[in-house]
């Protein structure tokens, strides 16, 4: 059973959520956020320094769960390379952004290089109770596994993420430089060439 106090952060975090989607961070304030939330002021501070560094959370659990329960399907599937693993969870993140485009603005529009460095290092070793192996782990129990000749496997997966964070934005909301669907093909080609199996 979750504690109050896990409560009230939870509703900072999806009032929050609601009120930067639809009206902006900037004209946001924090006097809505905690009144929307059904808080006092002073006890978002008890969890928040600012709006800014809840923003930073709510992006770094935002990504945490699209990669979390893309790589939980992973777990389910059998592949034959590390490369056809990799695709399936990209794929899978990318069809959730497809559907949750509220989300990928947010994440997107957001996203500073300090907070993206936060995230991405945080999605590299996401774990929960279940689970312990994160996205990194994944990737460098990989090219082991399949014996793949990789120098730098950090730089590796991150030109891989950064690939596909900055190309399927377009793709996605604005259908260029071709619709999403008809880009995954060259974008998992290029993660192919990236990997090299």
């Amino acid at each position: 059973m979750k504690s109050n106090n896990d409560s009230k952060e939870s509703r900072l975090l999806e009032t929050a959520y609601n009120l930067f989607t639809r009206k902006g961070i900037k004209d946001t304030s924090i006097q809505e956020i905690a009144d929307n939330a059904d808080v006092g002021k002073g006890t978002f501070y008890l969890y928040f320094k600012d709006k800014y560094e809840l923003r930073d959370v709510l992006i770094y659990r935002k990504s945490k769960k699209l990669f979390n329960d893309a790589y939980k399907e992973s777990k389910k599937q059998s592949f034959t390379s590390l490369t056809d693993q990799i695709i399936f969870i990209i794929d899978n993140v990318i069809n959730k952004l497809i559907k949750n485009q509220l989300l990928l603005k947010f994440v997107s529009k957001n996203l500073s290089w300090g907070v993206f460095n936060n995230t991405l290092n945080n999605i590299y070793t996401i774990s929960n109770e279940e689970d312990t192996e994160g996205i990194y782990d994944l990737f460098v129990k990989g090219i082991k596994q399949y014996d793949i000749k990789m120098e730098n496997p950090k730089t590796t997966l991150f030109m891989i993420v950064e690939l596909v964070s900055s190309t399927c934005f377009n793709s996605i909301l604005y259908g260029e430089p071709e619709p999403i669907e008809e880009f995954k093909p060259k974008l998992y080609d290029a993660i192919k060439k990236l990997i090299n199996e």
